[in-house]
């Protein structure tokens, strides 16, 4: 008996990275999965079937149940055009993973506006085009439901040179904080992840022995299991939370703040004056890599 027996999941991005490995485990726990992926390279040019039908072909070889799909996700047609390949093949679905994304990484005065519409495109819309019929597919067939949105650390606490990155996945928060509120009169759970996993999104970013030390330590197989756990009943009602999850490390994140400074009719003098009031101490801080 797997965790997932009679589930249905669609992964967007499925056909490498994270996307792969969390179709395989979720496949090998029961699930029959749809592994969405339009094949194109890491900055979203080009396209292409063979990726997801890789992994499609990888999950039946080991005795799983999956269908590939090829839509764009950045497109209502392609989001309708998921949740039909999902219909047509298996008749349900009861899992959503939104993990396609690109990255089109360049510091402010060097980005231009086709890299940032790219990545805003394919990362918040693409979250938004795929969850919308989705969701409500989950809610017209009762529930329950669980839909798991990537995020990231990038847009959460900030990371140089990602500012169309880091806002899109800032986006994917907000819209996950409100789509748990909006789930939760119908069993339709949400869920925010932030990964950090050595893929061929990331595997640039070190380079020589750093390259192959986070290789090891850095496996987009460990990132799947917290995502098993956010879409099986391990997390029993659990929704509206993020997870980071880098190597063997899992934490929630949250946003927190002091008590504060309490004062009708404050002026600018009294809150550099209660700053210690006002603001956390910057150790209490998130450390990433702590």
């Amino acid at each position: 008996m797997g965790l997932l027996d009679g589930k249905v999941a669609v992964i967007t991005g499925a056909g490498g990275g994270l996307g792969r490995t969390h179709a395989l485990l979720l496949a090998s726990e029961g699930a029959k999965v749809v592994v969405n992926d339009l094949g194109g390279a890491r900055d979203g040019q080009g396209s292409g079937s063979s990726m997801a039908d890789t992994v499609v072909e990888e999950i039946k070889a080991a005795g799983g149940e999956a269908a590939a799909n090829y839509d764009n996700v950045a497109t209502t047609e392609g989001g309708q055009g998921i949740l039909k390949s999902a219909l047509d093949a298996f008749g349900q679905v009861d899992i959503l993973i939104n993990n396609a994304g690109i990255l089109r990484d360049k510091t402010l005065v060097k980005l231009e506006d086709a890299d940032w519409d790219a990545v805003i495109a394919v990362h918040l819309r693409g979250t938004y085009c795929v969850t919308r019929p989705i969701f409500q597919h989950m809610k017209e067939s009762g529930g329950p439901g669980v839909i798991v949105n990537t995020a990231s650390t990038s847009g959460l606490i900030g990371n140089f040179g990602q500012c169309n990155y880091g806002a899109a996945k800032a986006g994917i928060a907000g819209f996950t904080r409100c789509l748990h509120l909006e789930g939760a009169k119908y069993a339709i759970r949400a869920w925010g992840l932030a990964p950090v996993a050595f893929t061929r999104l990331t595997e640039d970013l070190m380079g020589g022995e750093a390259a192959e030390q986070a290789k090891a330590s850095l496996d987009p197989a460990k990132v799947s299991q917290a995502v098993l756990y956010m879409v099986s009943e391990l997390s029993g009602t659990k929704s509206g939370k993020f997870l980071f999850v880098s190597g063997g490390r899992v934490a929630e994140l949250k946003v927190v703040g002091p008590v504060g400074m309490k004062k009708d009719g404050f002026t600018a003098q009294d809150i550099a004056d209660h700053e210690g009031a006002v603001f956390l101490p910057d150790e209490q801080g998130f450390d990433m890599y702590g």
